[in-house]
């Protein structure tokens, strides 16, 4: 196993324990997601802890993290207390479903890389079922638990497979929400989405829509996915 740091421009971290991976679905999400007025964040399954890292370097937000499989509790409770942003994060090892953040504090943010694969077999490894498979969060679940602990403006901001999105987005709607911005991704130039964030929030916005196209014909990374990453990355 490999055990080596995973190293970014301005912190790296561990994630040979964690359940999740760093991976280019909550690197995307962490860098895209838009944190203007955003002073406290909750990340939902923070596995080894990325896209809360991911939110400390680009802006002053303060961000309670919450992750259910001790194992990856841990690693991401180290790669924060190593890194420079130590004093941002708090990390609960508790299941969502029953969080009760201190002093009942209301978020600007709530983020996340959440459950996937409502229907797809599930894999053999508990660790990772659980991880990637909506046994226990379901959408509605994470709807409605965000609902009660948003600030009247506070924003979900979630990665999704692009199948699986419409039944999110169907159930956001009936929970009160709107849609405000989403990016479509494209893993290769001429192949169909695989992934989608999206940014919802309590008021009546004009939707944005963008896309993103991660590599070319050839599989090279195109330009645009270099220009997104490269204050990120060592290097592409």
């Amino acid at each position: 196993m490999d055990t080596r740091p995973f190293h970014f421009k301005s912190f790296s971290l561990h994630h040979h324990r964690s359940t999740m991976k760093v991976g280019t679905d909550a690197v995307l999400l962490g860098i895209w997601t838009d944190l203007t007025n955003v002073r406290s964040a909750l990340d939902v399954g923070t596995g080894c802890g990325i896209i809360s890292l991911l939110l400390a370097s680009r802006a002053q937000v303060s961000v309670d993290a919450i992750e259910l499989d001790k194992d990856s509790f841990e690693e991401a409770k180290q790669n924060f207390g190593e890194s420079p942003y130590s004093d941002c994060f708090r990390i609960f090892n508790s299941d969502f479903n029953d969080f009760v953040p201190p002093k009942n504090k209301k978020y600007d943010l709530i983020i996340s890389n959440p459950p996937f694969f409502v229907n797809d077999l599930r894999s053999t490894d508990p660790k990772k079922r659980m991880a990637r498979h909506t046994q226990t969060l379901t959408y509605d679940r994470l709807l409605k638990v965000s609902m009660e602990l948003l600030n009247p403006n506070g924003k979900i901001s979630v990665v999704l497979p692009y199948r699986e999105s419409r039944l999110f987005l169907q159930q956001a709607i009936l929970a009160g929400f709107f849609v405000e911005k989403k990016m479509l991704i494209f893993p290769m130039l001429g192949k169909e989405p695989n992934r989608i964030n999206i940014l919802i929030g309590h008021k009546s916005v004009e939707e944005q829509t963008e896309k993103f196209m991660i590599r070319d014909e050839y599989g090279e990374f195109t330009n645009q996915y270099v220009d997104f990453v490269k204050d990120y990355y060592v290097s592409v």
